[in-house]
Formats: structure tokens, C-alpha cells, sequence
């Protein structure tokens, strides 16, 4: 019998945020004097918008606002960081959805262009049997620009991923009795992978795309109104201001 899986994408996805910046947010909240990271990351937000700074590069810089800090340091961090803001942020219907696919025995596939230093605790708190992310390894502190190892886990890559640790064919197939879970129409290789595609409040160009092909639109309750005030949020956790559990963003 051939392996059903169960795809799911992580950021605005299994919560309504992006978790790179939920979890800026929840470490600037314990250790304010790391805004100082905002001095040298801000002034290369409109370079990286009119396309001077790659997203990889991007990635890297982000990450600068946990110079310094022990490994040990930051494993904790994590750990308190998904039983708690991570925890709060979570759409249960989303997560009632990798219950459903567990309890029907599909493969629970975790795939995210978010950092693996979190993807681990993640995957394991929420029950998945793979996981794929962008690899940033963990040093003894961390460097103001941390080393991605590989590719950024992102469109393409996330297959190429999958592929390599031969979890789908070379050439992969709609997967039979396989479902895909993604907000983004970067992720079109991921729901096109499986039979069944789900978007969770899609943006105006990959509900065109579901619609055409008759694809299954999830809308659960947000904290914030539209994708404008998602930026908001995401820009407010950035800034290590941002309340998790509170609707904030008017």
C-alpha cells in the first residue's frame, strides 16, 4: 500500500504568524537590550524591498538580534518559547486538521522555511514524523550573521528537500489520499504535490489559483483583521512589542 502523507507548511499556516518573528518578539521581551539589533537590521528593510538584500541574506540578518547569546541559552529559549507564545498562538482548527490526518494514518510532514533550530521542538510537541526547515546550526554563541547551511527551505526547495531524504519520488506524482496545507502561492509545489490542497486565508493570487482548481479554503479567527495588520503584527514582534493572546492590531 502506497504512504498517504499529510503536508503542512508552519508559518500563517498552524498559526497566524510568521514564527521567526514570534519568537524575535518573545526573546526582546526577556532581553530588551537586544533591540539594539534594530540599528543595523532596519536600515536594510527597503534594500532588501527593492531587491538589493536576497531573502537568504535577509534570513541571516534577522537572525543578528541573538548575538551572543549560549547555545544552551537558546535551546531554552525554544523550549519555553512553544509552551507558551507559540503555544497561545496556534489555529486549533488547524491542528485539529494534523489530528484528523493522524488518527486516518497518513505520514505527518512538517515543512517550513523557518530556521530547524525550533523546528524540532515543533514538530515533536505537535506530533510529526518528518520534519524540514532551513539549516542554521547552533554554535557555542551565536554570530551576529549565523551560518545558513544548504538552501533556503523555500517554493522548490521545499520538494528538493523531501526528495533527497527520499521521502517522495524523483519525479514525484499527485500523491493519492495525500493532503497539503500552505497560506502562500510560494508553496504551489507543495499543494500541487497532494490529491487534496487546503489554503488557510489565502492572498488574493493563490485563492485564484484554489478556486480554479477547486481547492478547500480554511479561514479560522485571527488576532489581527486582514494581511495589512498581519504586517503590522509581524513588524510589533520585531520590535519585541507585541502581546500574544491579545487583539491588538485594529
Amino acid at each position: 500500500m502506497e504512504r498517504r502523507f499529510a503536508f503542512f507548511d508552519l508559518d500563517h499556516t498552524l498559526l497566524p504568524f510568521d514564527t521567526q518573528a514570534l519568537f524575535c518578539n518573545f526573546v526582546l521581551a526577556r532581553e530588551p537590550w537586544r533591540r539594539v539589533w534594530l540599528l543595523w537590521f532596519l536600515p536594510c528593510v527597503p534594500l532588501a524591498a527593492v531587491g538589493l538584500l536576497p531573502l537568504r541574506t535577509m534570513k541571516r540578518l534577522f537572525l543578528g538580534y541573538l548575538v551572543g547569546m549560549s547555545r544552551d541559552r537558546l535551546e531554552a529559549l525554544v523550549a519555553e518559547f512553544l509552551e507558551t507564545d507559540f503555544e497561545a498562538a496556534l489555529y486549533p482548527e488547524v491542528v485539529a486538521e494534523v489530528e484528523r490526518h493522524r488518527k486516518e494514518g497518513r505520514v505527518l510532514v512538517l515543512n517550513s522555511a523557518s530556521p530547524d533550530f525550533y523546528l524540532g521542538g515543533i514538530a515533536a510537541k505537535l506530533g510529526f514524523d518528518e520534519v524540514f526547515g532551513t539549516r542554521v546550526p547552533l554554535p557555542e554563541k551565536m554570530p551576529l550573521l549565523p551560518v545558513i547551511e544548504g538552501p533556503n527551505n523555500k517554493h522548490g526547495e521545499k520538494i528538493a528537500a523531501m526528495r533527497l531524504a527520499g521521502l517522495v519520488p524523483e519525479e514525484p506524482p499527485v500523491l493519492a489520499g495525500s493532503w497539503s496545507y500552505s497560506d502562500s502561492s510560494a508553496d504551489l509545489p507543495l499543494l500541487e504535490l497532494a490529491e487534496h490542497a487546503v489554503m488557510i486565508h489565502p492572498g488574493a493570487k493563490l485563492a485564484a489559483i484554489g478556486a480554479a482548481r477547486g481547492w478547500r479554503t480554511m479561514t479560522p479567527p485571527r488576532p489581527y483583521p486582514g494581511r495589512w495588520s498581519g504586517h503590522l503584527a509581524a513588524a510589533l514582534q520585531a520590535c519585541g512589542l507585541y502581546r500574544v493572546g491579545k487583539r491588538q492590531i485594529p
